[in-house]
């Protein structure tokens, strides 16, 4: 639940329209797929890794959603400036979490291969790369926020209908999965616990 209070937060925050957001939320869990930051999301087990091909169709979707919104707000020359900043930013912040989400997988590996396992170390790099990206993601939140405190409230509008239509997109795709997981795992169908024999 904490994951994803941040995930929205992070999200609203951002304007990004939630693109790759859910990278950056979730990066903690050994599970989840690496840091991606908005705007771009790295399949998991880094580029050509398993997945990888959906990670680069999902970037392109997001790009493409970017692009339409960028179209549609009408920006003014120093709208624009601001824009442009923000999305440089995101994506400058991106490469830098790859980066040091890509360090940090070269050393889990080297450390799995010591008879005795160094948790203390491996905790350290953890809480340093985690403390490294919360940085960067205010870094692009402050700069996407930046860009939307200069929209006018027509701009801020438009804003605001896309990112509803992306939390009720992101939130269907939750329920599928939620739904996907339950018929994986043998859960009951909805109402049949409440049938008795």
């Amino acid at each position: 639940m904490l994951k994803q209070s941040r995930f929205l937060a992070i999200t609203a925050a951002a304007l990004a329209l939630s693109i790759g957001t859910a990278n950056v939320a979730s990066a903690a869990t050994p599970d989840a797929p690496p840091p991606g930051g908005p705007g771009m999301m790295m399949a998991e087990g880094g580029p050509g890794g398993p997945g990888a091909h959906r990670g680069h169709g999902m970037e392109m979707r997001m790009k493409k959603e970017l692009d339409k919104l960028h179209s549609q707000l009408n920006l003014n020359a120093d709208q624009e400036k601001l824009w442009q900043s923000a999305l440089q930013t995101m994506k400058q912040n991106h490469e830098a979490m790859r980066a040091s989400h890509q360090q940090m997988r070269a050393q889990m590996e080297s450390m799995k291969q010591q008879p005795i396992l160094d948790l203390n170390a491996m905790y350290a790099t953890h809480q340093k790369i985690e403390q490294q990206n919360a940085q960067l993601r205010d870094q692009t939140s402050a700069a996407w926020l930046n860009f939307y405190n200069a929209l006018n409230d027509q701009q801020k509008t438009t804003v605001s209908s896309a990112l509803k239509a992306r939390f009720a997109k992101m939130h269907e795709r939750q329920e599928k999965m939620h739904q996907r997981w339950g018929q994986h795992h043998g859960a009951p169908a909805a109402g049949a616990s409440a049938v008795q024999p």
